[in-house]
């Protein structure tokens, strides 16, 4: 059993943000695989299951969600190595991905939180970039907007890339994974 965790906020008001990318890879995963289009509450999660593999929407807001990430994987048994998390990365150019095997947050504080609640930092994880050199927010301000239409047209390719890197994960590991999409475009 693999277990893939989007982050994000609920609720309308986050939705479509670039904090909430990890969201969106999952639905467009769900999309893409047909995979049941109902998901059910598992504690404060979201949780889309297929026999090998759970789809997870954290509902605990972005920095709590290493309490969602830890429920899950103790009860379904999961070790964080079969986990990837999945979420936007200020530190990336907007429409790049970049997967590590493990590591530190950054400034991340959802993946803080993953690392604290799980006591390890090696966990799998999924960046997608969300930088742009027109940002003249702060970071909160930054990743809590809406992308506009110009940048989907990079988000959207990223977020394709991101599902298929999920399928390279979740079959052939972390390993493959990252040879095949850490390469610039």
């Amino acid at each position: 059993m693999k277990a893939v965790f989007g982050l994000g906020n609920p609720g309308l008001p986050y939705s479509l943000t670039r904090h909430n990318i990890g969201f969106e890879v999952v639905d467009l995963y769900r999309k893409v695989h047909g995979t049941r289009k109902k998901g059910r509450i598992e504690g404060s999660a979201l949780v889309y299951s297929t026999d090998t593999l759970l789809l997870v929407k954290p509902m605990t807001y972005m920095n709590e969600s290493g309490l969602a990430v830890r429920a899950i994987l103790d009860k379904h048994g999961v070790e964080p190595q079969d986990a990837m998390i999945v979420y936007d990365d200020l530190d990336l150019v907007l429409g790049r991905i970049r997967i590590l095997a493990a590591g530190g947050a950054g400034s991340h504080k959802g993946m803080k939180s993953v690392i604290r609640a799980l006591g390890t930092e090696e966990i799998p994880r999924l960046r997608l970039g969300i930088e742009t050199e027109s940002r003249d927010q702060s970071g909160r301000d930054f990743v809590l907007d809406r992308f506009s239409k110009h940048e989907w047209n990079q988000v959207l390719p990223a977020v394709r890339s991101a599902v298929e890197a999920i399928d390279v994960f979740c079959s052939r590991g972390i390993e493959e994974a990252m040879t095949r999409f850490n390469r610039w475009e």
